[in-house]
């Protein structure tokens, strides 16, 4: 009973995480389209310029002042609950993901880290990322936008980087957007919504009110602009193993963040010029490049797991992956005990082992009655109780238990790399069943 509801806390926080994400990055979208859009020719006294559009049956005359209006209209619409709810909800995630039980979702497999050292390394690189950010924006850089962002685009990956080397490859990911996150929701809560509370008390006070503090609010909203497409990427790589289960993940991070950010300065552009119309054909281009060079590598060949020793050695399940407890067990996968070279064989490795690897390594979660009490059915209801369900999910088994190993989760069940390497010689094979 304590997965199922896990599951339904986990579901329920991340739809609100995405109901609000979407309003609040649709928002976005929309005020910096509004505002590259207006007809600046010839605006009337006191205003910077207007735009005239029709959307859902109805003609919409919006009209942007330089300033402020000589009076405060009776409602004022303010956009800042999305954000806020956004960064709550995704924090919130964080805590039922990865932070309920750090050692096996946020810590990589065989790291030294405690789960509440990896908690604390979590949420602190949050508000550092946030501080670090919001100095160099106030420093000399931030009359440099260009620079500026390059190095903003350096140390995020730095982050990533370092991300990769104690955390899993989606809690690294994670950590990033969140990071990205954080910045984006400082800005609204410490620089945009203090602009316009002080752009709306000048006028209330019937004062000429500072342009400097908008023009930076601008500024700011242009800078949570940019990072909407790499944040949307990482709420959704947790599906896509080969990209966070790499052993270049960061590196991947980088070259879609990088595409990313080119797509959203054409649409940042298009109303200008085309001139930036070849990052669409890049990014294409650069997409096919990252499936190709974080494709799988070359798997070994049958006759050489072939003559591998006929017995695996398996070590007993730990007690932990299969009832009364959530953290894996410490000790490390026994290793296969030397044998005589066997004869060379061209045939590939028989099913019986695989299958009796499957069953030991991967049907604890997998399974129409998972024994695991992190889960009450089958995640994704990807299941490897017959041959049939085995060889159907083949290519599945592949990417995340052989190639990118990111499978089984924090390596509960303790899968050697000759057991990953017995599978992948077998899927070479055709993944037979007989």
């Amino acid at each position: 009973m304590e997965a199922h509801l896990l599951e339904w806390l986990n579901l329920s926080v991340r739809w609100v995480h995405m109901i609000t994400g979407v309003a609040w990055i649709g928002a976005s979208f929309y005020f910096v389209w509004l505002e590259n859009n207006l007809n600046r020719v010839n605006p009337k006294s006191g205003l910077a310029g207007d735009l005239w559009a029709i959307h859902g049956g109805g003609i919409y005359h919006l009209e942007k002042y330089k300033l402020a209006p000589p009076t405060m209209p009776d409602n004022l619409h303010w956009f800042k609950w999305e954000a806020y709810f956004t960064w709550l909800s995704g924090i919130a995630l964080l805590c039922v993901v990865f932070y309920s039980n750090p050692t096996l979702y946020l810590l990589a497999p065989g790291s030294t880290l405690s789960g509440p050292e990896g908690v604390a390394i979590g949420l602190g690189s949050l508000f550092i990322g946030w501080f670090i950010y919001s100095f160099l924006c106030d420093s000399a850089l931030g009359k440099r936008p260009a620079l500026l962002g390059f190095i903003l685009f350096v140390l995020i990956i730095g982050a990533a980087y370092g991300f990769s080397k104690v955390f899993s490859g989606r809690g690294a990911y994670l950590h990033v957007g969140a990071i990205i996150g954080t910045i984006m929701v400082g800005n609204v809560f410490r620089i945009i919504m203090p602009a316009q509370r002080a752009l709306v008390a000048a006028i209330a006070e019937n004062r000429t009110p500072d342009p400097a503090l908008p023009a930076k609010g601008l500024l700011r909203s242009r800078h949570n602009n940019y990072f909407t497409l790499p944040v949307l990427f990482i709420m959704i790589s947790n599906h896509f193993p080969s990209t966070y289960g790499s052993q270049y993940n960061w590196l991947i991070l980088a070259g879609i963040a990088v595409l990313a950010v080119l797509v959203r300065h054409y649409f940042n552009t298009r109303h200008d010029s085309h001139k930036y119309a070849w990052t669409l054909p890049v990014a294409a281009v650069g997409m096919i490049c990252l499936a190709y060079v974080s494709g799988p590598k070359p798997m070994s060949s049958a006759p050489e797991v072939a003559n591998a020793p006929a017995k695996i050695e398996y070590q007993p399940l730990p007690e932990t992956a299969v009832g009364g407890g959530l953290k894996p067990a410490d000790a490390k996968p026994a290793e296969a005990p030397a044998a005589a070279p066997a004869q060379a064989s061209n045939a590939g490795p028989g099913f019986d082992k695989v299958h009796n690897v499957i069953q030991e390594r991967c049907t604890v979660c997998h399974s129409a009655k998972p024994t695991s009490p992190l889960f009450s059915a089958a995640p994704a209801g990807v299941m490897f109780d017959t041959p049939e369900q085995i060889r159907q999910n083949a290519a599945r088994i592949q990417a995340q238990a052989v190639t990118s190993q990111i499978m089984p989760l924090g390596n509960i069940t303790q899968m050697t790399q000759q057991e990953r390497d017995l599978i992948g010689a077998w899927i070479v094979q055709g993944a037979p069943t007989q």
